[in-house]
């Protein structure tokens, strides 16, 4: 047993990833549907571009589209927040953190320290973190004593990330957290008290957010009522569905105004007189994502609407 540990500690230190808890090797594996660009972590890493994008889609259609694909635990809310209109978006980095246990709390800060890690162990996901990213924790929802950053750790985060946190736990200095102009932080609740009993049982590892299974590198979008976890092998498809289906609306409603088609056809299976005309506006409208002929024809296979 002793040299199966010692094994799997030399293939996590081997990835070049310090406190990673899985191997390279396995995080490859458990993603192994994402053919993208990827960390030298092995996480995936979904484009600046898609992140982008997907701050400009409605997390209902999201949902509605991953539900139809058999991606059914995605989603969670029953948040508060610091702001309400303030979205996180962006790649998740994931923590999981356990109840205290003095042996195994210790060896986790001994190899953290022989790693070169500074501090509480809440804060070493903060030096992984990248522009984009957003840290994801599962911290078995605890209120008390479960306050992983107040706002000096809020500071250190927005300043790298440019985005904020989503903690199935919860977090202090809510004032503070407020004065960080685009920070936001989706948590069970705030509370003054400092963080105890609580320590750092995996980083880059997958985790629970309530109802929801979330890997490394997955596309995190919410609003006010919640957060959805998008796999990141799904998030093209996702985001460019959810385009489809408000470019949709905006074209139906502009030929319904015309009267151009009426309600019965624009609701019903499109024509291929329709399908050529919604070609044409959009091509007419630059500013509107940009459609092909082949990614209408699967979008309206789906018919998600």
């Amino acid at each position: 047993m002793r040299r199966i540990i010692t094994v799997f500690a030399l293939l996590a230190l081997a990835s070049g990833a310090g406190a990673q808890t899985i191997p390279k090797e396995e995080l490859l594996f458990l993603t192994s549907a994402w053919k993208g660009e990827r960390f030298p972590d092995g996480r995936p890493r979904v484009s600046d571009e898609l992140v982008e994008r997907a701050r400009r889609i409605g997390i209902e259609e999201a949902w509605q589209i991953l539900n139809n694909e058999g991606y059914r635990n995605q989603y969670e809310g029953g948040w508060k927040m610091v702001h309400d209109d303030v979205p996180v978006v962006g790649r998740a980095v994931t923590a999981r953190y356990m109840p205290s246990r003095p042996d195994v709390e210790r060896l986790v800060k001994e190899r953290g320290q022989a790693q070169g890690r500074k501090g509480n162990t809440n804060a070493w996901p903060i030096e992984v973190l990248q522009k984009g990213d957003v840290y994801v924790a599962e911290a078995f929802g605890k209120i008390a004593q479960g306050t992983l950053i107040g706002d000096n750790l809020g500071t250190s985060i927005f300043r790298k990330t440019g985005t904020g946190v989503i903690f199935d736990g919860s977090a202090r200095d809510l004032s503070g957290l407020a004065k960080i102009p685009g920070f936001n932080a989706f948590v069970r609740d705030f509370h003054p008290s400092f963080i105890e009993d609580l320590f750092l049982m995996g980083l880059n590892t997958p985790i629970r957010i309530g109802r929801a299974i979330v890997m490394p590198g997955d596309l995190v979008i919410s609003e006010r009522e919640g957060v959805l976890f998008i796999p990141a092998h799904m998030a093209e498809y996702v985001v460019g569905m959810a385009e489809f289906i408000a470019v949709r609306d905006r074209f139906s409603k502009d030929m319904l105004n015309s009267g151009r088609y009426n309600a019965g056809q624009i609701d019903n299976e499109w024509t291929p007189e329709i399908r050529t005309a919604f070609l044409d506006w959009i091509r007419k409208h630059p500013e509107e994502p940009q459609i092909t002929a082949e990614q209408l024809d699967r979008y309206l296979s789906k018919r998600t609407w």
